[in-house]
């Protein structure tokens, strides 16, 4: 069964929202593998600082079906889709990897991977030694060559509770 890596993010009641997604995913998955938290400056737009951190499920449901099963978590937590991409949101949860599948079309991986400190960071977090399937680096390694300086993120002592 492939593992499948998550980006959440929220900046909209981001403590509420980012343990909601991961209550979720353990009711609709199983186990879910589950990063630090991080906060983060909005990217792309003037916002609220965000909430982030990455999960990984193992699940056999295709590409397609688990992008919907993510969908509806996040519309399940108040999810308005509007014409930009970059925006506030109550919830984000992006399909990162999916296993090793390399299919450009589907987006996978995520291109954000290689990116965003955001994204990259609790990935290399929660699984250091797995390589992108494209750049065949280990998360760990890409994390440890990233400018962090361009991209300064915090680390929080999140309560899940």
């Amino acid at each position: 069964m492939p593992r499948a890596w998550l980006s959440i993010g929220s900046n909209q009641d981001r403590a509420r929202n980012v343990r909601e997604a991961v209550a979720r995913l353990r009711a609709a998955f199983g186990k879910v593998a589950v990063s630090p938290v991080y906060e983060s400056e909005a990217v792309g737009f003037a916002g609220e600082p965000f909430y982030n951190l990455v999960a990984g499920i193992d699940t056999d449901l295709p590409v397609a079906e688990l992008r919907r099963a993510l969908r509806a978590i996040e519309n399940a937590q108040g999810r308005v889709r509007g014409p930009d991409k970059f925006a506030s949101r109550t919830l984000d949860i992006d399909l990162l990897t999916y296993g090793d599948a390399r299919q450009p079309a589907e987006g996978l991986p995520r291109g954000e991977i290689l990116e965003y400190a955001f994204v990259l960071g609790p990935l290399a977090d929660v699984a250091p030694n797995e390589r992108h399937p494209t750049a065949g680096q280990r998360y760990g390694d890409l994390w440890a060559a990233f400018d962090r300086a361009s991209q300064p993120m915090r680390r929080l002592d999140f309560d899940w509770d």
